[in-house]
């Protein structure tokens, strides 16, 4: 199953505000994808791992690969069609 990874930071207004989005994505895409979300700091070797420079960054994973990443808040809508033209066979 393709996991949506949202590297965030309690302190960034961004993250707050995509936050909301991302998990409605997640309920609407339920059974088709996994959200998870790492708090940058409290994880910094992932942040390192996936060379994230800015907060929030999203990405796709696939088979343990980067599918598709972005970095910033967005519209659910904006979201829910970048997760699906990832997570497309």
């Amino acid at each position: 199953m393709p996991v949506v990874v949202d590297l965030w930071a309690p302190w960034c207004g961004p993250c707050r505000m995509v936050s909301p989005a991302l998990a409605q994505v997640a309920a609407n895409l339920a059974g088709r994808i996994k959200l998870v979300k790492v708090n940058v700091d409290e994880s910094p070797k992932l942040q390192h791992r996936f060379s994230v420079q800015a907060i929030p960054t999203l990405m796709v994973l696939r088979h343990g690969q980067v599918a598709a990443r972005r970095a910033g808040a967005a519209p659910a809508s904006d979201l829910r069609a970048w997760v699906e033209s990832a997570i497309a066979p």
